[in-house]
């Protein structure tokens, strides 16, 4: 009953009204148009696709990984001062940006003579849910819903997640770039997920904090698109280049 309460309050029939813009808005926050363009109609669909990093769990984790933590290291093992290296890793990271090897801790490893995978561990205090996420997941679990994690996660980043979250319990199917061997930037991941997970892209409502990847999904014909408004929730909201974003994943319902 109180999930069932929660959908009702998030679902818009409590409104307040801002004096200066003489306009309803719901308690999320959004305009009514917003709102509009955020809630699916789950009529039409009938697989959810979800991305991991920064749409289901805070990206917080990930950007104090590889823009604090690492840059600390690799001036610690091979000298210099900790901005040199992050410079050194920006290029790096522009180089490799929509490929497979940006997303493998085994490539970076490699590449920069440090183990990644254990250092993961020391900050895995900050890995958490992204706000309304298990309640929502929950729910469409319950109305049929198929949730399909689809991530270009490596699969021990995936792996350490799993277990400090328990993510699978609210999932149906998980997927990684890395099974597929492309990234969901490149049109072959889609192709190749067929194979994994047959869905209707017209009935499809897929989830994703990286523009270029929400752009490849659109290419690929995937009807349902939403962004996120604040992928990392100590940092600014970001421009999702006109697709239509969330905040709260109880929005969707």
């Amino acid at each position: 009953m109180r999930q069932l309460e929660l959908v009702c309050q998030r679902g818009g029939l409590s409104f307040c009204y801002d004096c200066r813009q003489k306009q309803f808005f719901p308690e999320s926050g959004l305009s009514l148009s917003e709102t509009s363009q955020v809630t699916a109609d789950w009529s039409q669909i009938d697989t959810l696709l979800l991305d991991m990093d920064g749409t289901l769990l805070d990206l917080h984790f990930d950007n104090q990984f590889f823009l604090e933590l690492l840059p600390d290291r690799m001036a610690q093992k091979h000298g210099g001062t900790k901005q040199q290296a992050k410079s050194k890793l920006q290029q790096l990271y522009h180089e490799l940006n929509g490929t497979l090897d940006w997303y493998c801790l085994d490539y970076w490893s490699r590449r920069l003579d440090i183990d990644l995978i254990p250092m993961k561990q020391e900050l895995k205090h900050l890995i958490g849910f992204r706000p309304g996420v298990e309640q929502c997941l929950k729910i469409l679990g319950d109305k049929g819903i198929r949730r399909v994690l689809v991530t270009n996660a490596h699969p021990a980043s995936l792996e350490l997640k799993l277990d400090v979250t328990n993510l699978d319990d609210y999932l149906d199917l998980m997927v990684t770039a890395h099974q597929l061997g492309h990234p969901k930037e490149q049109q072959d991941f889609w192709h190749k997920l067929q194979y994994v997970e047959a869905f209707d892209p017209q009935r499809t409502l897929f989830i994703d904090d990286n523009i270029a990847v929400l752009k490849s999904a659109e290419l690929y014909g995937i009807k349902h698109l939403r962004a996120i408004r604040q992928p990392d929730s100590q940092r600014e909201q970001v421009n999702t280049a006109g697709f239509a974003a969330i905040d709260d994943f109880m929005d969707l319902l």
